[in-house]
């Protein structure tokens, strides 16, 4: 998307080019002779008189005289004398190099035709208002007739002149009710702007703002504006028209029309523009679809659009999805508010060091971070040469240098510069340190531990877990102590949160003991906390939230039973809060999670009937929410997977006819997604993943090439991803198994040696991943698979002693995982078929499938042999019989 990942470095080149383009006009602008007329109306006879015109027309008279103008303030005039006022500005100023006309008061648009009002303008009738109204025509040719550069200003756009609620803006109100289907509030578009630009004060046909104190909104910003060192006129009119809207909060944008012939510079040049105005000039060029979506995101956050805009503008944000970009602008605004918040309500002894914070505060609203961390500095190093200096001091010097760089880190955190903000958390926890524990107040003690949780947060942003699992660590030892010495229940439930913080670190490095120790004490702690205080919906939220995971860690180290329950404890925690809040999408969203994990429990245990109710209430709930907003991508993502789910569990109960349908449904919603954001690369890996599961249920129904055409757009995407992220766990495990989806493929139509080959290069990913994690019993099953089908490839090719050395090491995976938990089905039928393929080169075969005939019985008599694994027990039989018969 343009303008996601604009740099602050692009617009100095604007820069340049203006200056380069200034020195070459600065002989002959010296000498130029430059003049204004100003009319400005505000005490109306027969419409709604106005506050601030005189004031604006004043505040210009004083800019211009300072840039070198000649000017002539004319105020309150009537019809008569607004022309003869024109008629004078084209006698005296003719020949002159430059000629401003500015308006401000009553402005309206008739039957297309621009008019500036008059004090006498009646409004009585629509023959009564043309009369009276100054045809804007007449402006732009009193001003073509005077000077080679024209320019024309209107600050006349003001609310609708015809409303009775109309409020304080500048629009006359009518006394005629036939007049109104006639003239439009604001003004329209010019159309033919030759040698003139116009500047209106709002877009054609909006309304702006009078202004609460002064000056109007928009001669206010064009006062602080017209005089920017080195900037050509337009770019001036775009700070000014970012400035505008960036304090309207969205609702106000100036619009220009320019028709100049060559370049015009207000002011020379001196140094390069500050923050601020680089910011503004930066905003012009973002697309209306990311400013609706910033004006959106700042609107939910009760924040200004400049911090967020700065925070967009300054990233790099080119390699997010369109989903990604959102939840980082989000992250913005959240650190945005709480950094506000903190600045607002932290007090210094120090007036100085608070005046500073106060200076921050409001470049930090303009969206000037580096003016607001450079205050906070100053700030920060009073308190510093203070504590230095007076030792007496040290402690509370200390404590406010340590606040103040909690707030620069805030600042840092809303502009996402990751970088310059854990340096400053960093910085906290040192100065922290220094102070000592017990100099810290209540108020100090929770900042500290905020710091260590945002440097845990950003840590794990920036890819640091080992980093990040210190910082929670220490956050954990934190609020234990915190807990010990305070009542508020608020800490124990951080306790809480502060296990689960650091064992979703320790996941992530492999180590499940550990990690599911801390999710069950934070499940513990939170089953205490909800009983005691059951108003907490958020608390229930939080237990649930320690249910999944602890299901996630027990699912994965294959305790079904264990994993179930505790989903099973979600579900109901999740129902109940979504019970309570039926069109709450969050908590509709976070149950079909839920459901689908006791889905996917539910088919690894063979139990089909359940999988398949779970994954069809996720879908139902998920087309609701798609239903009630169907643009939202990760609604639609949503479905898709549902789809997919469905597709997976109908191909196991052998139906490939409806598997294929579920599969397509999946793949054309995700073919769209990945059409709309071609550079998110979840979707990406979920298009991949679609085109696998096409590809199974085609496999199934032996239609090999349209399989292999499948199989091979799915290898195509996976490789592209694991080419771009070699670190990235599923996404090697991804490229693995579309290796062996297309070498299966590759046997069926008998391509042997193509198919041993794309196993073997599977092999050597699903080996790396497997002694990467002993304990991932995923992977470590993917590795028996692989090892189970370069076996049976092996006997093809009748190489016996290479298949036997696959088949076995194929078995004693499958046996350890059948042992650690005979009830998940799943591993227990993987034993099954790793007998059936040892009996290939045992010694005893008819042992193996013996064994192999036994199991299949066990998982039949217990209802958990799959429907289209159950001619299985046939075919061993057959077998058997065929042993037996040649004993005999």
């Amino acid at each position: 998307m343009v303008g996601k990942g604009l740099s602050r470095g692009r617009f100095d080149l604007r820069l340049l080019f203006a200056l380069l383009l200034m020195i070459a006009t600065t002989a002959t602008a010296v000498a130029e002779r430059r003049v204004a007329l100003v009319m400005a109306e505000d005490d109306y006879r027969l419409v709604r008189p106005l506050a601030n015109p005189i004031h604006d027309g004043e505040a210009m008279e004083a800019a211009l005289k300072k840039l070198g103008f000649e000017v002539v303030l004319e105020t309150n005039r009537d019809l008569r004398r607004m022309r003869r006022a024109l008629d004078d500005f084209r006698e005296d100023a003719k020949g002159a190099d430059v000629a401003l006309v500015y308006f401000s008061g009553h402005g309206v648009e008739i039957s297309g035709d621009n008019r500036l009002l008059p004090v006498d303008a009646d409004a009585s009738s629509l023959d009564q208002l043309n009369k009276t109204s100054l045809p804007l025509e007449e402006v732009r040719d009193a001003v073509a007739a005077t000077a080679k550069v024209g320019l024309i200003v209107l600050d006349a756009c003001r609310s609708d002149p015809f409303s009775a609620s109309a409020g304080e803006g500048r629009g006359a109100t009518s006394l005629a009710k036939d007049v109104a289907d006639k003239v439009k509030p604001g003004l329209g578009r010019v159309g033919r702007a030759e040698n003139i630009l116009f500047a209106f004060s709002a877009a054609p046909g909006e309304t702006a703002a009078d202004g609460s104190g002064e000056n109007s909104p928009f001669t206010t910003a064009l006062t602080k504006y017209l005089g920017t060192d080195g900037l050509e006129i337009r770019s001036v009119l775009t700070l000014v028209q970012q400035e505008v809207y960036d304090l309207s909060r969205g609702k106000q944008l100036p619009y220009v029309e320019s028709g100049l012939p060559k370049l015009f510079f207000a002011a020379a040049a001196k140094e390069q523009l500050p923050e601020r105005e680089r910011l503004l000039l930066a905003m012009a060029d973002v697309t209306p679809e990311m400013r609706g979506e910033v004006e959106q995101i700042a609107s939910d956050a009760d924040m200004p659009l400049a911090p967020l805009y700065g925070a967009l503008i300054s990233s790099d944000t080119s390699h997010l999805s369109a989903d990604s970009l959102n939840a980082r602008l989000r992250e913005a605004a959240d650190a945005f508010v709480k950094v506000r918040s903190e600045m607002k309500t932290l007090a210094s002894d120090d007036p100085q060091v608070t005046e500073l914070r106060r200076q921050a505060e409001e470049q930090l609203s303009l969206g000037a971070f580096d003016g607001a961390r450079a205050l906070l500095a100053k700030a920060a190093d009073i308190d510093n040469v203070s504590r230095q200096a007076l030792k007496v001091n040290f402690v509370s010097r200390t404590l406010s240098e340590a606040a103040t760089r909690f707030l620069s880190g805030g600042a840092a955190r809303a502009d996402l510069d990751y970088a310059t903000a854990i340096g400053d958390y960093e910085s906290v926890l040192a100065l922290y340190g220094e102070a000592g524990q017990t100099a810290l107040n209540l108020e100090q003690a929770d900042r500290q531990s905020r710091t260590l949780e945002e440097l845990g947060i950003l840590y794990t942003t920036v890819g640091n877990v080992e980093a990040a699992g210190r910082a929670f660590t220490a956050l954990l030892a934190n609020l234990e102590q915190r807990s010990r010495q305070e009542t508020d229940p608020s800490v124990k439930r951080d306790l809480a949160i502060s296990h689960i913080k650091l064992a979703n670190t320790e996941m992530v490095q492999g180590d499940l003991p550990t990690s599911l120790e801390h999710y069950e004490a934070a499940r513990d702690m939170l089953q205490d906390l909800t009983a005691s205080v059951p108003d907490e919906k958020g608390w229930l939220g939080d237990l649930a939230m320690a249910n999944d995971k602890i299901g996630n860690v027990l699912a994965t180290q294959g305790d079904v039973g264990a994993a179930a329950k505790a989903y099973q404890q979600s579900l109901s925690i999740k129902q109940k809060l979504a019970d309570a809040e039926p069109y709450n999408a969050y908590l509709l969203r976070d149950l079909t999670i839920t459901y689908d994990e006791i889905g996917d429990l539910a088919r690894t245990a063979g139990q089909l009937d359940s999988a398949q109710a779970a994954f069809e209430e996720s879908l139902r709930i998920r087309l609701v929410l798609v239903e009630n907003k169907p643009d939202d991508s990760e609604r639609q993502r949503a479905v898709s997977v549902s789809h997919e789910r469905i597709g997976d569990l109908l191909r196991q109960r052998g139906d490939a006819a409806g598997a294929l349908v579920a599969y397509n449904k999946s793949q054309a919603i995700a073919e769209e997604l990945v059409r709309r954001d071609p550079n998110d690369t979840d979707l990406k890996r979920d298009l991949s993943i679609n085109y696998a599961k096409v590809g199974n249920a085609l496999n199934d129904q032996e239609n090999w090439p349209a399989a292999l055409a499948s199989y091979q757009q799915a290898l195509a995407v996976a490789r592209e991803l694991a080419a771009d992220d070699p670190g990235n766990t599923e996404w090697q495990r991804d490229l693995s198994v579309c290796l062996e989806k297309l070498a299966g493929v590759l046997d069926a139509q008998g391509d042997v040696s193509g198919a041993l080959q794309n196993y073997q290069d599977s092999f050597a990913i699903a080996d790396r991943l497997a002694k990467l994690d002993p304990a991932n019993s995923d992977w470590q099953r993917d590795l028996s698979i692989t090892l189970s089908e370069i076996g049976m490839l092996e006997v093809k090719q009748h190489h016996f002693e290479g298949s036997k050395k696959a088949f076995e090491a194929s078995l004693g995976i499958r046996q350890q995982l059948a042992q650690s938990d005979p009830n998940n089905a799943t591993w227990q039928f993987d034993l099954v078929q790793a007998y059936i393929n040892y009996a290939y080169v045992a010694k005893d075969p008819k042992a193996a499938l013996t064994k192999a005939l036994n199991l299949t019985l066990e998982l039949d008599r217990t209802g958990r042999l799959a429907p289209r694994d159950k001619p299985t027990i046939k075919y061993l039989r057959g077998l058997l019989a065929k042993f037996n018969a040649r004993k005999k």
